[in-house]
């Protein structure tokens, strides 16, 4: 959530993703010999009702389906700011406001939008905050972006963090799930509670070099046992393999 917040994503994006996951890992994962779960068993299963099931399977069958995700007041106060004729100068430019005041002011801008029940202050703090909108000199406000993320992030990291999350929880996934003659994926953990604050930056240098160390062999003995590019080695396929390590600290 921390993440989702910092990044933009509102709970109603969140539910709409949900929805769609539920339905998605249903369909797939829980039919009965080979075969696809039917509506019905899939409405059971999710909670949701046999049309939105419908709903949201022909969104995953569009492949050119992209999620256009909820507003936020801030972003709908920021497009409105550069779009209504009212509230643009003769070059199209939005015009500098007033916090409050009489005729168009911030205050108006936000009822206009359907965000009267928000302080003018408080969405104000966030938006300053957020670098889109600036105070003039003369003390009006002037908007600088369209739209509004609390707090940009590296959209590589982010990517990343989703690809490793995944990873820790099918390990876990699969030893909750697994048959009793299927053997657990190995997963430990080394942590101590009560560890001196002060040797955070040794205990990172040491996880530095020997985390490293540790997963140069993981990779030398992964690319032993490579498949060749021809598979005439590899009667049963191909999987990927591989272990991570990561950083704990509270």
């Amino acid at each position: 959530m921390h993440v989702l917040i910092r990044c933009g994503v509102t709970w109603k994006e969140f539910a709409e993703l949900s929805r769609r996951s539920y339905v998605e890992v249903a369909s797939h994962q829980f039919g009965k010999r080979g075969r696809p779960t039917n509506v019905s068993r899939t409405a059971v299963l999710t909670g949701l009702t046999r049309r939105e099931v419908r709903k949201q399977r022909a969104r995953l069958a569009a492949t050119t389906d992209t999620f256009a995700g909820h507003v936020t007041k801030a972003s709908l106060v920021l497009s409105a700011w550069h779009q209504d004729r009212d509230l643009l100068d003769s070059r199209g430019k939005p015009l500098p406001l007033p916090l409050e005041g009489e005729g168009v002011s911030f205050a108006a801008l936000l009822r206009r939008c359907g965000a009267g029940d928000v302080r003018p202050s408080t969405l104000l703090k966030e938006l300053l905050s957020a670098q889109a909108v600036r105070e003039t000199r003369d003390g009006r406000l002037e908007p600088l972006k369209r739209s509004y993320v609390p707090q940009s992030m590296d959209e590589k990291l982010i990517t990343m963090w989703g690809k490793r999350i995944t990873d820790v929880a099918k390990t876990y996934v699969h030893n909750l799930t697994r048959p009793a003659n299927a053997p657990a994926r190995f997963e430990r953990a080394a942590v101590n509670d009560r560890v001196n604050a002060s040797a955070s930056p040794d205990f990172q240098r040491f996880l530095e070099q020997e985390g490293e160390a540790f997963l140069e062999r993981v990779d030398a003995w992964l690319t032993a046992h490579e498949a060749r590019a021809d598979a005439s080695d590899n009667p049963h396929g191909v999987v990927r393999l591989g272990a991570g390590l990561y950083h704990i600290q509270d």
